[in-house]
């Protein structure tokens, strides 16, 4: 097989693809024996040849996919007019922590975040397929440790949570993440902490301002 027809089937899979194709799974594709070195090469090639088209093909956590450029963003928003969900500064502060320091508890969350993190602000995360329980911590009442999915990795154009920038602060770490989830689902996030504009999780805001009122009163 030369370089070329290598190149024309892998292109064709992974156009065709719903999912990230993995190294095992294109080799699948070929009945002689192909080389990681081989098939990166080929997948290096083609990254080179739509650098300059609206589709480009990116390495995530799960494998390889074609996705649309994010400068593209503005006409295909135009075939879905249905807006994503915004996410409040609750949901960013929460998810920035289980990315950065996972596996982590409900309370230690609140214990970093200095509030009580809401019930509506966990079930979205998981809704979205961004976090879910991986263990138990072994301690009293054994509470879950959360940790970010293989969903979230991809659907932020992420291979590793590695390349997520180094941040000690927390407020940083949120506005990382909050970056790529903006990039992402093409929306800007809610209004500052303490201002409630959110979609589908109004309440969040609330319970978090609640219980800073709370410990300011204490």
């Amino acid at each position: 097989m030369t370089p070329e027809q290598l190149k024309l089937v892998l292109e064709t899979a992974l156009l065709c693809a719903d999912e990230p194709m993995t190294m095992n799974d294109l080799r699948r594709l070929f009945l002689e024996e192909l080389s990681v070195e081989e098939l990166s090469e080929a997948l290096s090639q083609i990254q080179a040849d739509w650098s300059d088209k609206g589709m480009e093909l990116l390495e995530l956590a799960t494998g390889w996919r074609f996705q649309s450029r994010l400068s593209m963003r503005e006409y295909l928003d135009r075939l879905t007019p249905e807006k994503p969900p915004k996410y409040s500064r609750a949901v960013m502060e929460t998810l920035a922590i289980i990315a950065y320091r996972q596996p982590v508890t409900r309370g230690e969350i609140e214990e970093i975040r200095g509030v009580t993190v809401s019930s509506n602000v966990v079930k979205q995360l998981e809704d979205r397929g961004w976090i879910e329980v991986v263990g138990h911590k072994d301690t009293v009442g054994r509470p879950g440790l959360y940790a970010t999915t293989r969903q979230f990795l991809n659907d932020l154009s992420l291979t590793t949570l590695q390349e997520l920038p180094m941040l000690d602060d927390a407020s940083a770490q949120a506005e990382s993440v909050a970056q790529r989830v903006m990039e992402f689902e093409g929306e800007p996030i809610a209004a500052p902490e303490g201002v409630s504009d959110v979609t589908d999780v109004a309440d969040t805001s609330a319970t978090d301002e609640q219980t800073n009122n709370e410990k300011t009163n204490d």
